[in-house]
């Protein structure tokens, strides 16, 4: 399929009568065009001679190309004379270059600031020059403000369509036959303005979206035989090296081989502080290189990179549409031919059944059509919705379309996998027992400084904070299934579990010891000599440090119910319940049990799970809303809906806070828009409505919403 950037698109309610025209056409079946992301897909083998007439009736066209298939016959010349730039392949690149949209709305300004010169004009002359010179100034502004809407209208209703423009065209016609030409000028500038308005406000949003979309290097210095060459990103290869001066941003995914500096992780995991790195060391693609020069070894060609990822995800979700959008477009379908019956009904009943002025009845009549545009309404959601997947990406938060960011402002209950989500994942020394001071840490150490197991690196961890002497072992021998025996000053040690040392009688003192260690969800490991044990590691996942205060914060948001699922006993799961302060956990949880306990909590309420391993991701495709860890494996991040880029829970209290905000707004939004509608209606019941009225109440509705949608976009400084 070939997409393309829209620009001038009016509303949403155009973008969708715009791909239902291009769907009728001859291979356009499959055409979508996404009003929140301004991106038209085709079919390569359509007439893009139709598709560019479809769209100019409309007043849009294609700006640029986003990707054409290789042969396709709707080739970027055919994009009619506004298309001035050529498109890469990357759509996350062409934010910068495009200024038609603005050239559109400066042309639309400058019509409506002519025709409210002259509407001023005729206000001001009115009884000074002729009738015939008044109706020319006022019937001329009409012209230039509303001739578009006043056609697409025309067409529309020859057609039997009814839409905004359809209500707007009725309206002036019947204004201008009842000879109120004041009105009728007044509500061409006024819907014009409305226009112009509500497309700035969708327009705000889009480019807020393209600014994030512009984190990505265009280029990069590729190292070759000690040349250096300046390449495009999509270029690069798996193993190809890259010099990256202080400054440059990383080109994809990739492992440091020479240099050190601070990275800024801040577009991948939204964390503003920077990141030390040296050799070794692997690095995001998209993050800026602060001081040092590195030389990056490319681990991930850049359209598998994570910045890749994600900004493919980004522009997906804001394509995607909410159950609350579908069902206003859908009610807005047949809300407009309601509103008129409603107006027919007005002007007619009251003259025939009660005696009414045909002349003052059309006139409140032509009011209600205006008062019953759902331009407001269509609005209530989309604009909020883009700005709060911005807001949230910009925080290092991937959320694949609107109706999860809607989803994550219901949910009332949390369920967390324990290892790598509420824990690091890591073993940590949490207790020592030391019953000889001279030699169990040197002992330890020098038996597990050359493991590689993550008990051994737990122990190294604790011994290098001591910074002990360590000693050098003679021999080292692996006891299958036990521990390690080793030779260490020609004196013989063991380190491991009980069955290690079955050679010692364990003291009485010590055997308690071991068995509340135990007790209190601990894994226990032991050094000895041939007579005694010099000491005990008591060895737990470490808890991050943040987790606590994430529940309490989530608990304050309105979750109610917090679940920890693990497949640990239930006696560590106990002790991790207890210190991060969940209100509920299970241990001793396969997969298949996790998933029946979302099932279970599924049923008492709205579930979210969040984890980051493989045994999670069949748990996270159950819950109503999956959210993985950014740092996870790719299996639970393909299954989930939401990804947290950092390490850490830190940012989804703020993720939930704005998910509920955006749903807030959304229905302040469409309360707003319909309360307003029913007040103006309700003037028509003694006849109080006017056409000024009418057009003020739907513009300012418009204006409105649009503006408090906008302000999701706004983050408060945090002291």
């Amino acid at each position: 399929m070939n997409e393309y950037r829209i620009k001038g698109l009016s509303c949403a309610g155009c973008a969708q009568r715009i791909e239902d025209e291009i769907k009728q056409l001859d291979h356009g079946d499959g055409a979508t065009l996404s009003y929140n992301s301004g991106k038209l897909t085709i079919s390569p083998d359509i007439s893009m001679k139709d598709v560019n007439r479809i769209l100019k009736s409309d007043g849009a066209y294609i700006a640029n190309p986003l990707h054409e298939e290789p042969g396709s016959s709707s080739h970027s010349h055919t994009h009619g004379t506004h298309d001035h730039e050529h498109g890469h392949e990357h759509s996350h690149e062409h934010g910068d270059h495009d200024h038609s949209h603005a050239d559109g709305n400066h042309k639309m300004l400058k019509l409506l600031i002519t025709s409210g010169v002259l509407y001023a004009a005729a206000l001001l002359l009115d009884g000074v020059l002729g009738k015939p010179i008044l109706i020319t100034l006022y019937l001329l502004a009409t012209v230039i403000s509303g001739y578009t809407t006043f056609f697409r209208g025309l067409k529309n209703l020859i057609k039997l369509k009814f839409n905004i423009d359809t209500l707007m065209t009725i309206a002036l016609i019947g204004a201008v036959a009842i000879g109120e030409w004041k009105e009728a000028t007044l509500v061409a500038i006024l819907f014009g303005l409305n226009e112009l308005l509500e497309g700035f406000g969708m327009e705000k949003a889009r480019r807020s979206m393209e600014a994030l979309l512009q984190v990505a290097p265009k280029e990069a210095l590729k190292i070759v035989n000690d040349q250096e060459f300046i390449v495009p990103i999509s270029s690069l290869q798996v193993g190809d090296l890259v010099k990256i001066k202080p400054g440059e941003k990383i080109p994809s995914d990739g492992v440091i081989t020479e240099g050190k500096s601070s990275v800024n992780e801040a577009a991948i995991t939204g964390e503003s502080l920077p990141v030390e790195k040296e050799s070794g060391e692997p690095v995001f693609g998209g993050s800026i290189n602060n001081e040092g020069l590195l030389i990056i070894r490319i681990e991930k060609a850049y359209s598998d990179s994570s910045l890749a990822k994600i900004l493919h995800l980004v522009q997906e979700a804001q394509e995607t549409k909410t159950p609350t959008e579908l069902f206003i477009n859908k009610f807005a379908k047949y809300y407009t031919p309601l509103i008129m019956i409603i107006a027919a009904l007005v002007t007619v009943v009251p003259p025939l059944f009660l005696q009414g002025d045909w002349k003052t009845w059309l006139y409140q009549g032509l009011s209600v059509l205006i008062v019953g545009c759902p331009c407001a309404l269509i609005l209530s959601s989309p604009i909020a919705i883009v700005s709060g997947i911005t807001r949230t990406a910009r925080n290092g938060i991937l959320i694949k379309g609107g109706v999860f960011l809607e989803q994550l402002g219901k949910i009332d209950t949390l369920a967390f996998d324990k290892t790598g989500t509420l824990t690091k994942g890591e073993p940590h020394v949490e207790q020592l027992e030391i019953y000889d001071d001279n030699r169990f840490l040197q002992v330890a150490g020098a038996i597990e400084k050359s493991s590689s197991h993550p008990l051994a690196k737990a122990i190294m961890k604790e011994i290098d904070r001591r910074d002990l002497t360590i000693f050098e072992p003679e021999e080292i021998q692996t006891l299958s299934g036990s521990g390690i025996k080793a030779r260490i000053n020609s004196q013989p040690y063991w380190l491991g579990n009980e069955k290690s040392i079955a050679h010692i009688n364990i003291p009485s003192t010590i055997q308690e010891r071991i068995k509340q260690l135990k007790e209190d969800g601990l894994t226990i490991v032991l050094v000895a000599d041939e007579q005694q044990v010099l000491g005990i590691f008591g060895i737990s996942d470490e808890i991050r440090k943040e987790s606590r205060s994430v529940i309490a914060s989530l608990h304050k948001l309105g979750i109610k119910n917090t679940v920890m699922l693990t497949g640990d006993h239930q006696k560590t799961a106990e002790k991790v319940a207890t210190a991060v302060g969940v209100s509920e956990y299970y241990g001793g949880l396969l997969p298949e049990d996790k998933v029946n306990r979302v099932k279970e909590l599924s049923s008492r309420g709205i579930v979210a799970m969040i984890g980051d391993g493989i045994n999670d991701a069949p748990a996270l495709a159950t819950a109503q809303l999956g959210i993985a860890m950014g740092k996870g494996t790719d299996s639970a991040i393909e299954t989930a809906d939401i990804v947290l880029m950092q390490d850490h829970l830190g940012k989804l209290p703020e993720a939930v806070s704005l998910a509920k905000r955006v749903n807030r707004v959304i229905r302040f939004n469409i309360i707003v828009s319909l309360g307003l509608k029913v007040i103006a209606l309700l003037l028509t019941i003694p006849g109080w409505l006017t056409l000024w009225i009418a057009i003020l109440s739907d513009m300012g509705a418009t204006i409105f919403v649009t503006l408090v949608s906008l302000t999701i976009l706004i983050e408060r400084n945090k002291s």
